[in-house]
Parts: C-alpha cells; structure tokens; sequence
C-alpha cells in the first residue's frame, strides 16, 4: 500500500510559502504522492471554506514539480470539459515531462452545474467529451513518429514522455466502464469498505469480462488522526 497527501489549492492556505512548505515536508516524510484538485468557476453561494480563491491545478501541479524529485504528483481530478482536449494534452505532457515522468493522471467529467454554465459547455455532454477528450489525450502519446491529426491537421505533438497513469473518479457505472475501457487505475472517494467493497468487486468482474487485468484501486480519503502517517505528518507540519 502506498500513502500521499493532498495539498490545498484553495483557500487561505494557498499560498506559495504554504504549499513549498507542505510539499516539502511531504516528500520528507517519505510519502509517495502528492494531490491537488479542480475546481474553476465557485459560485458565491458555495464559497464557503475557499472564499472562491482557487489556484489552477495544472499550474499547481507544475510547481509541484519544481519543488519536489521523488513522489509522485497527481490530480484527483481533471475535469476534462473544462477544457479544449489539444491545449490539456500539451499541458499533461509538459507537467510528465518536466516532473521526470512522475505525473498521474486523474480524471472525471465534472458534476457542478453552476461551473459548466460559467464555461458555457453543457452539462448533458460531460461524460461523451470526457471520452472523447480522454481517447485523444491517449493518441497524442501513442502516435507513431509523434504525428497526430486534428481537426484535419497533422502536427507534432512534442514532447512526448511516457504517458502518465490515467486514473479514473467516481463511484458510479460509467465511471468502472470508464476505468475499463482505456485507464490505468480507479480513484474512488472515501475508505469506508461497506460501499467500496461491491464497487471493487464489480471492477473485478467486468475486467474478467473484459480479458484484461484488473485495475489498481487509489482511494481517496482521510487518516485517522492516530495513524503513524497521520502523527508523522502533523508533527512535520505543525511542528
């Protein structure tokens, strides 16, 4: 079992001395990833505990970058209609590729309604863009002779590092099909086993399904407090 840490991108403690401390203290304590998260147009009505002051993860994640060497970084998750798929693809594999190929991949279709319609971009269509988003970042590092074709275009997709790990959020359906399909990993929220348990088992059986090995499971949760990371954290943190 490996254990990482999300550092906040939001609120008052995003700040840059805040986040280097944090992630410099992560990858003291020997953990083996780090976390940010997505979110881009917060309604005043749901600002409460960021004040709507949220910092752009892949920025973050490339800061991230520069300021760690060995765990890995990851996003949990990319909100893939939130954006074009060309300009995300470069910045993914900028971030893989400046990191040493340290990146993992996360990625949904978003559920805020409020932040689709400041995007202009409908809601119905999250999962069908998320797929088709996904299928072209997965092409743009598979290409032969890094040519890839858009829009009728063929250009040069470079650089071109090993792609990251795509590890796939949420609890429903589509998403373990989603997982299935073209991912690495599954990236459920929450530790309890009750509700995670049936959702694993049924990972297996469509990947048995599918001929294919069953994913690896990353679960996103929170320690409890008498847990020796937890202590060893909060003592390096806090001091």
């Amino acid at each position: 079992m490996k254990i990482g840490t999300q550092i906040r991108n939001m609120g008052p403690a995003s700040t840059t001395s805040r986040i280097l401390h944090c992630a410099k203290q992560a990858e003291a304590s020997g953990l083996d990833h780090i976390w940010t998260v997505d979110h881009i147009a917060i309604p005043p009505e749901d600002a409460e505990g960021s004040n709507g002051r949220w910092l752009d993860p892949l920025a973050m994640l490339a800061f991230l970058a520069a300021a760690t060497s060995k765990p890995m970084i990851g996003i949990s998750v990319l909100v893939l209609p939130y954006r074009t798929a060309l300009p995300t693809a470069k910045a993914i594999a900028t971030i893989q590729e400046l990191s040493n190929e340290r990146l993992l991949f996360g990625i949904g279709p978003g559920w805020m309604q409020p932040e689709f319609d400041a995007l202009g971009v409908n809601r119905k269509h999250r999962g069908k863009i998320t797929d088709e988003t996904m299928d072209f970042i997965r092409t743009c590092f598979d290409a032969p002779d890094d040519i890839v074709e858009l829009n009728g275009q063929e250009f040069l997709f470079r650089p071109r590092p090993k792609r990251p790990p795509i590890l796939v959020g949420g609890m429903t359906d589509a998403a373990l099909e989603r997982t299935i399909r073209c991912a690495d990993a599954w990236l459920p929220m929450g530790i309890d086993p009750e509700p995670l348990a049936p959702r694993i088992a049924r990972l297996k059986e469509m990947a048995e399904a599918a001929n294919r090995a069953c994913p690896d499971v990353y679960i996103i949760g929170s320690l409890p407090e008498e847990h020796p990371t937890a202590r060893r954290l909060r003592r390096a943190v806090l001091g």
